[in-house]
């Protein structure tokens, strides 16, 4: 049987909201960068500061918001705003899936929750603790991603308000910041893979290349993305040994 001091032991070792906060915290520059830029230009596209903090606290979705300032500038129909955005984020849907085996005896409520506020970063950062073997619960997921979500709306309300003052953010390497997060990520993920798999994953980026490139002459880039993604974890899971 399981002691008292060793269920209390276990209860310690679950990673808390702070933690998930504090873990958080090295991806921000990603949030606030974009943050940013999104502001600048959803002022440049005539949206009043008020639209886009309603429009970052319910989208919460970099690119899908930079494709919506876009159309309406434009003034395209909204149904077409609706479907394009609907489209782009499509690729949460794979994000939020590869994360819900390890939320599964929480409750559907807490997984609709987790679900809605998963980013590329935060699945990056929940991806990292599982490749090392750390324990996520939910508690620790809800501190990452209500910390991404408040920087996030925060960074695109300072844009929208300070912009003018920031007419070239990319002079500030604003515009490498995210992909320089994601190359970290990457890295601190590498050095927990066992060196037998290394092949295995550089032939899954090989494929994932070649996919991309081969799909994106038939249909627009963040389709290009979904179903390459698809294809490519389908072959790594089968492939894999």
């Amino acid at each position: 049987m399981i002691s008292e001091k060793e269920m209390t032991q276990a209860k310690t070792d679950e990673p808390t909201f702070l933690q998930g906060f504090q873990d958080c915290v090295p991806t921000l520059v990603g949030y606030i960068s974009v943050g940013l830029a999104l502001g600048i230009v959803g002022v440049a596209s005539h949206l009043s500061v008020m639209e886009i903090v309603f429009m970052s606290g319910l989208v919460f979705a970099g690119g899908a918001q930079f494709i919506m300032c876009a159309l309406l500038a434009a003034n395209s129909p909204m149904s077409a705003i609706i479907l394009t955005t609907f489209i782009v984020n499509l690729r949460n849907f794979l994000l939020s899936a590869a994360l819900a085996p390890h939320f599964s005896k929480y409750s559907l409520a807490k997984n609709v929750g987790i679900g809605m506020m998963v980013t590329d970063e935060s699945f990056g950062v929940a991806s990292n603790k599982i490749v090392k073997n750390e324990p996520i619960n939910d508690r620790w997921m809800f501190g990452l991603n209500l910390t991404a979500y408040a920087c996030w709306v925060l960074s695109c309300v300072a844009g929208a308000v300070f912009g003018k003052w920031i007419t070239n953010p990319e002079s500030f390497g604003l515009d490498f910041a995210v992909t320089a997060m994601f190359l970290a990520l990457l890295v601190l993920q590498l050095e927990h893979v066992v060196p037998a798999k290394i092949k295995h994953y550089v032939s899954l980026i090989i494929y994932m290349v070649i996919a991309m490139v081969v799909s994106s002459f038939f249909m627009p880039s963040h389709l290009a993305v979904i179903i390459s993604t698809v294809i490519v974890a389908t072959i790594g899971v089968v492939t894999d040994k």
